[in-house]
Parts: C-alpha cells; structure tokens; sequence
C-alpha cells in the first residue's frame, strides 16, 4: 500500500463545512491572483526530461539577490558563506540527527552545541548560553518570560522599546497576553534612539520584571547600553539586549560587558543564507546565577568513566523531560542544524575574520550614508548624525512602499519599507549595506534614485 494517503472528495466537503466554506477556491482567497498557480503549463505525461526543463525555464523567473543589487534587511542579512559550511551540514550523522539523548553515541553533535554556547558567551559578554531558540522573536518572548521567572513571577511589566523589531514585537505581544504580562512599548526620540530616561519613567520602582532595548535597533542605530543597562537596575528590572544584526557583535561589545542580564536575538548572518521565512536560528545568553531559569537546552562539559572529556545534555527542564508544567520552555527542538551552521561559519570565519568582516560592513554602509546624503532631489537621510551599523532610514518624495516599488521598476531592490508592520518613525525605506554590498551596487541604487526622482 502507498504510505500516504490523501484526502478525498467527503474528507475535502466534511473541512470545508468545518470551516465555514463551499469551495477551495475560497480558502486560498487571500492568495493574490498575479501568484496564485491553478496548475503549471506541463502537458499531462510529460516524460522527466521535459519536466525538469520546463521547471528550469519557470525558475528562471524568479529574481534572487544575486540577480539585482540588493539593499534588503530589517533582520534578515546576506553574508560572506564559506564553502566548509554547507559540506559540514550536508553530512547524514548532523542533518538526520535530531536530540541527543544519548550521550555515549553523540559525542561530535554535542560537542558541537557545547561550541556554539562557548561562541555566543564570547561574543556576548555573558557566562552562559543556551543550545539556541528558533529565531530573534522567538529568543525575545523566551527573555521576557525569564525574567518573569527571574522576579518569582510578581513583577508583570515588560518595557520594550519600540525600534525593536517590530516582529519580535508581535510574537511577544501573542505571548504576553496569556500570561498576564503587560507590554509597555517606550517610542524613539527624534534622533531615532530610545533614551534611558524614558524607560526609566515607563519602568516605574519595583513594577517591571525586565526592560528590552535592540541595538543595533531596528534603524539601524546604536544604542546607549550602559544608560539603558543603568535604567533598568534602577528600577529593579533585568536589563535585555536584542540583537537583529549578529555580525555586529563582530565589532560592538555585547551588552553582558555593560551590564545587561540577557543578551538575545537572531543569529542568521552566521551561515544562514536569507530564505522566505527562514531557517533562522535565535540565541540566548545570561548571568551563572540565573542558569536553571534559563529555557532550551544545555550541553554541558564533564568527564567519562576513564576521565576523558566528555560532553551531555544538563539542566535541560523542558516538559518532555522534567518538571512538567514547571518547566522553563516548552521549546521541541534544539535548532540543533542551524546552531551547527553558525558553529562552523564562525570557527571557518575566526575572531579576527569577525571583526574584519564587521569593519567591512560598517564602511560600506558608511560609504553608502555619504553617497544618499548627496542625493538632493527630496531624499535625504532620517538620522544623518546617529551611529549606524549596516543600516540606515532613508526619507524620499513618496512612502517607503512607493519608492521600494519605483526603485524596483528600476531593477534595484532598494530596502525595506519602514512602516510595514507601523512604527512612529517617519515612512520611508530601511536601506542595509553589507560586505557583499559593491560600488557598482551601490551606483546603481543612486542612479536608480536619480531616474525616480
């Protein structure tokens, strides 16, 4: 018998009438018809030759970032990728790997989890990481709601700063809610950086379990995490830093060495090419003190039977394990694959490549904020003063949705619109600049610029 079998013409009415609906044709309404396939223009029996041909011919309409000068970003990074990266993952013992509950015979799995916390604690200032989250917004939640734990569960005010990723907003705000916490957002000043001070006042004394601040936000600004780290002590709050843009850390001291107790985010620049929706892979990093509130898993260092190195899962009290209901995550997977990835890049990359690769980063999009600031023509740059790295908001003669359209027209896939999940910034494009990012790309963006203007 064929292992799957699909549904039938009952089974097909019975969800329908579950849902509310007479046809298929209205439950993929939302799809808008310029991409919405009815079926493919393969003649039926087609012999493979003529399939895989056919397939070819259709991809080649498809418009990567590798056909057009890309300026795309707002959390999700194209970066330098060595080829050891996809050699190591492609091999069976990582990708077909799911936990490792055994000890004795995932030594290389675990070994390599152990590395990549030992990577994130160096580059975050903090004492100890976890075996990674699913992504940045996830990473988030899963801060707020240790630091709720932190507080013994009687603090529930999260202040977060709106240049957080307006995402990771999102999902924290569909995880606060049932659990009673309430999300007070602290909105930017006109420089585009969140001031201390405002979060102080939002905090209140002894009201707050923990106060969030992203850095490089989500303009791409730096902010001040020594005055943020202060505020939050202040009001008895657990200072939190997210992170967005990882390769950032190459060249900016994470916020452990200026007093924060969590340092969160997304760490997809280490090895992860940029996909629709993912893989993404969140990290997490906090205080020794706080380690058994910390959520996922750890894989911890210890010795054998013949005292040789070893290495095991430890202080893992997910609900599959123990504790139940008391459990600090309810995370199913380990991201154990994409921590693998950002492990190799990482180690093939080297601290010093790191911090090359981050100088890189931060000149060229230092050379492209001096190139849009003489534009002229009504396009000027929102925070020409601020301390950026890889991106920046840029203001033209129109919405950001209308100049990412005007500009692709143009073939230039200019940025991001900055108002596409609200914001009280002003309406315009988030421009990112990488190392991948070339004069001639950038020509092209000023040239494209010119013509739309």
């Amino acid at each position: 018998m064929h292992p799957w079998v699909g549904a039938g013409d009952d089974d097909r009415r019975r969800i329908l009438a579950e849902l509310g609906l007479t046809s298929i044709d209205q439950l993929f309404a939302s799809i808008p018809d310029g991409v919405c396939v009815d079926r493919l223009p393969i003649a039926d029996g087609a012999d493979e030759g003529t399939v895989r041909a056919e397939l070819a011919s259709l991809g080649l309409a498809n418009l990567s970032l590798d056909c057009a000068p890309s300026f795309l970003g707002a959390g999700v990074h194209r970066h330098v990728q060595p080829s050891v990266v996809d050699a190591v993952l492609s091999r069976a013992e990582f990708f077909t790997s799911y936990t490792p509950y055994q000890p004795e015979i995932t030594q290389g799995t675990l070994q390599a989890i152990f590395e990549f916390q030992t990577l994130i604690c160096q580059l975050t200032g903090l004492e100890v990481a976890n075996a990674s989250l699913y992504d940045g917004a996830t990473a988030l939640v899963e801060a707020a709601l240790f630091a709720h734990r932190v507080k013994r569960g009687k603090l529930d005010r999260v202040v977060v700063a709106e240049t957080v990723h307006p995402m990771y907003r999102r999902v924290l705000d569909t995880y606060a809610a049932p659990a009673s916490l309430e999300v007070v957002v602290v909105p930017p000043r006109e420089n585009g950086r969140t001031d201390a001070s405002d979060l102080r006042a939002a905090a209140g004394d002894g009201l707050t379990c923990c106060v969030v601040v992203q850095s490089p936000n989500f303009l791409g600004l730096v902010e001040d995490l020594p005055a943020v780290a202060g505020a939050a002590r202040e009001a008895g709050a657990l200072a939190v830093q997210v992170v967005a843009e990882a390769v950032s850390l190459g060249l900016l001291s994470g916020g452990g060495t200026h007093g924060f107790d969590v340092v969160c985010g997304e760490a997809q620049s280490f090895g992860l090419a940029p996909g629709f929706g993912g893989p993404h892979l969140g990290f997490f990093a906090c205080r020794e003190a706080q380690i058994r509130q910390m959520p996922g898993r750890l894989v911890g260092e210890t010795v054998d039977s013949g005292g040789r190195r070893a290495f095991c899962l430890t202080l893992s009290t997910r609900e599959q394990h123990i504790r139940r209901a008391k459990a600090t995550s309810n995370i199913c997977t380990n991201q154990g694959l994409m921590a693998l990835a950002a492990t190799v890049w990482l180690e093939a990359i080297g601290g010093r490549g790191l911090r090359q690769l981050a100088a890189a980063c931060l000149a060229r999009c230092e050379d492209l904020k001096r190139r849009l600031a003489a534009v002229g023509g009504g396009w000027r740059l929102a925070h020409p003063a601020g301390p950026t790295f890889n991106e920046l908001l840029l203001i033209g003669p129109g919405t950001g949705a209308e100049l990412a359209r005007r500009l692709a027209e143009r073939g230039v896939l200019a940025g991001v619109p900055a108002r596409t999940w609200g914001g009280s910034w002003p309406d315009g494009l988030i421009v990112a600049a990488t190392e991948r990012t070339t004069v001639a790309d950038v020509d092209a963006l000023v040239r494209a610029i010119g013509e739309a203007t």
